[in-house]
């Protein structure tokens, strides 16, 4: 989905075109699954939204009643006047407040985890991804505006969750996007992504204890998405620089800070399972101008690729774009950007791949929060 061209199009919408009053999305509930009662009690879904759109929308599905409910952040919330904002960039809950990372409208929106009531938001320029470590919040910013060729060194920011104030920054990279920690240590992609193409090619460490940064590791181009396994394995994805470099997937020792491996997968977002890592990638080629569909599952362990294929029954999707598991059922829940300006779909796939149930979703579905008991 990360297209050059497509990115300056979209920058020059962002910020030239006209800009009409915020939409209001009114909220709506469909019964697409059968009820379960698990030690989880649904999950959100986090829709993006295309940049400049102001769409971010935020959709929950219910485990008890098998409900899927859409937009449900304005009913909650009436009296926010623009709604979640422009571009959900990430989403996690952390004790009992669920955290939105909101890109271009620089926040992170605050709410209560069990009914997305607003509580407050933390201001960020240009937020992208956040993690949690002893009461701390952890976001990457791009420290500015949205702006290709722009050489703006980005940061980490440490958040006080109980306060929500931000109490220090640690700078890294050019556009530092995902984070993962593992053996006290912070691990950073630095993207570069404003900077085609001269992308950046370090993953940062920093110190958490004294939250600053001890090492650069040299890995590829145009890093993105970054998880931890229990094993210490620190998995950062590339997307490649859409010509001779393809999207790939690096494992990192913890314990060692030294890159170790590589797998041979194209990688567009992930999701850790117990010790398999489940992809899903949709890969652009500047030279083809195409996008070509895949998907996988690699062990952590052996860090290998066990399998080509996560969808069984043949159900087609154009633009797989978010997945996750949930971790008792092991469902495996896959979104559809489609043509990312009109509303996606969401799949429900039991462990063997057969689609379960589908429902119709917000602009670019992408991120997801378990909310347990």
């Amino acid at each position: 989905m990360k297209k050059n061209f497509l990115t300056m199009l979209l920058v020059t919408l962002c910020f030239f075109s006209c800009r009409k009053d915020p939409e209001i999305f009114p909220p709506e509930v469909e019964e697409p699954g059968e009820p379960e009662l698990t030690a989880i009690q649904g999950f959100y879904l986090l829709n993006e939204g295309n940049m400049g759109s102001n769409k971010a929308t935020l959709d929950y599905y219910d485990y008890a009643t098998g409900a899927y409910h859409r937009n449900i952040y304005a009913n909650a919330n009436p009296t926010v006047p623009k709604e979640l904002g422009d571009v959900g960039n990430d989403i996690a809950i952390y004790g009992s407040k669920l955290y939105a990372v909101i890109n271009c409208s620089n926040k992170i929106e605050v709410m209560e985890a069990k009914t997305a009531k607003r509580i407050g938001q933390i201001n960020i320029p240009n937020c992208r991804n956040i993690t949690f470590h002893n009461g701390f919040a952890y976001i990457t910013s791009y420290a500015g505006p949205v702006n290709p060729g722009h050489e703006q060194t980005g940061y980490v920011a440490k958040v006080d969750t109980g306060s929500l104030q931000i109490l220090a920054q640690c700078l890294v990279g050019m556009q530092p996007d995902g984070l993962a920690i593992a053996n006290g240590k912070l691990y950073v992609a630095n993207s570069g992504g404003y900077l085609s193409p001269n992308y950046e090619n370090t993953v940062s460490v920093i110190d958490i204890a004294s939250f600053r940064e001890i090492k650069r590791v040299a890995v590829t181009v145009n890093l993105h998405r970054v998880c931890a396994d229990k094993h210490g394995n620190i998995w950062v994805s590339s997307h490649g620089n859409y010509y001779n470099i393809s999207s790939k997937l690096y494992c990192i020792n913890s314990q060692t800070d030294q890159l170790m491996d590589s797998v041979n997968i194209a990688v567009s977002n992930l999701h850790l399972d117990e010790d398999k890592l489940y992809i899903c990638a949709v890969e652009w080629n500047n030279v083809t101008m195409s996008n070509e569909v895949s998907y996988g599952i690699v062990d952590v362990v052996s860090k290998k690729i066990i399998s080509r294929k996560i969808i069984t029954d043949g159900t087609s999707i154009k633009t797989p774009y978010g997945i996750t598991v949930n971790p008792i059922t092991k469902d495996i829940y896959i979104t559809d950007a489609k043509n990312s300006v009109t509303p996606g779909m969401l799949y429900c796939f039991d462990k063997e791949g057969k689609q379960k149930w589908n429902v119709r979703t917000g602009d670019i579905p992408a991120h997801f929060a378990f909310l347990e008991d």
